[in-house]
């Protein structure tokens, strides 16, 4: 069992005060006036130029609905999720900008596998399949948006026993190969393997259709969650709160050692991420 690779987190400071503004309907302007920290500040965090000291990040804190404790620390810049061991999994990363996570699931003896989230070259991703030689069961979807299913169709030709499992509110996305999907319904389950099994959370927020896929002891987030963040709201009729909502009813409930693999930034727990990420 070998740690995972080094990777930074994917939302900066600035970052986190983007999404909490954007969430919040709060510009830079009204956050100013609503905490006393100058607009030029508040402009150069934004851009990733200095941070708040801890008065100001509690400010920002209070106008933004975050939790202030944990928004100091990430003000900070010092947060940093645990390494993580994990057999039965490796990523893929997405070979262009925004660099996205993938992974492929599999047994012991890779006879069973299942690949999360088919991005970037097609080239590249197959030859990683192939090297693996896995045996693809299922292709499993997180949500519609192109650095998480741009290489569906290319797998789903070179796999064609694989099924493709996504929600059926972002199906849409993958055209003709949406007839064929299985519905990633909220509390679904797949077999796989001989003694395993794939349990869908339907998690709307990120997209109407954002789904997790938990595969004890682990949880395939796609963009609802990252370490130390949240993704953002950019559903057709999902909101901020159905973000913050899917992720503290359906993810923040499963047990605290469960292991968080995201679409974007470094793996952590669901205990670190509940005591530490400052949407919460």
């Amino acid at each position: 069992m070998s740690s995972w690779p080094d990777i930074p987190l994917e939302d900066t400071f600035g970052d986190v005060l983007r999404k909490a503004m954007r969430g919040n309907s709060i510009d830079g302007a009204t956050l100013a006036a609503r905490t006393g920290i100058g607009a030029s500040a508040i402009e150069a965090w934004l851009a990733d130029d200095g941070s708040a000291n801890a008065r100001e990040a509690r400010a920002l804190a209070k106008a933004l609905k975050l939790n202030p404790e944990r928004t100091v620390e990430r003000a900070a810049n010092a947060f940093a999720p645990p390494k993580v061991a994990m057999d039965g999994v490796q990523q893929h990363t997405q070979d262009s900008r925004p660099n996205s996570n993938g992974y492929v699931i599999f047994r012991g003896d890779r006879k069973r596998a299942a690949l999360v989230d088919p991005a970037g070259t097609p080239q590249r991703l197959l030859q990683l399949l192939r090297d693996g030689g896995f045996d693809l069961q299922y292709i499993l979807i997180t949500h519609k948006h192109n650095d998480h299913c741009g290489a569906v169709a290319a797998v789903a030709k070179e796999y064609p026993h694989a099924q493709i499992v996504m929600h059926p509110l972002d199906a849409p996305a993958i055209g003709a190969l949406a007839s064929t999907a299985l519905a990633a319904s909220d509390g679904a389950t797949f077999p796989f393997g001989d003694d395993a099994h794939i349990r869908v959370l339907h998690t709307p927020g990120h997209t109407d259709g954002s789904v997790c896929y938990v595969v004890d002891p682990i949880v395939f987030t796609g963009d609802i969650l990252f370490s130390g963040s949240v993704g953002g709201a950019y559903g057709d009729k999902s909101t901020y709160a159905d973000v913050l909502r899917s992720v503290s009813t359906k993810i923040f409930t499963l047990p605290e050692t469960t292991v968080i693999m995201p679409g974007h930034g470094p793996p952590s727990t669901v205990g670190v991420e509940r005591a530490h990420d400052p949407f919460f």
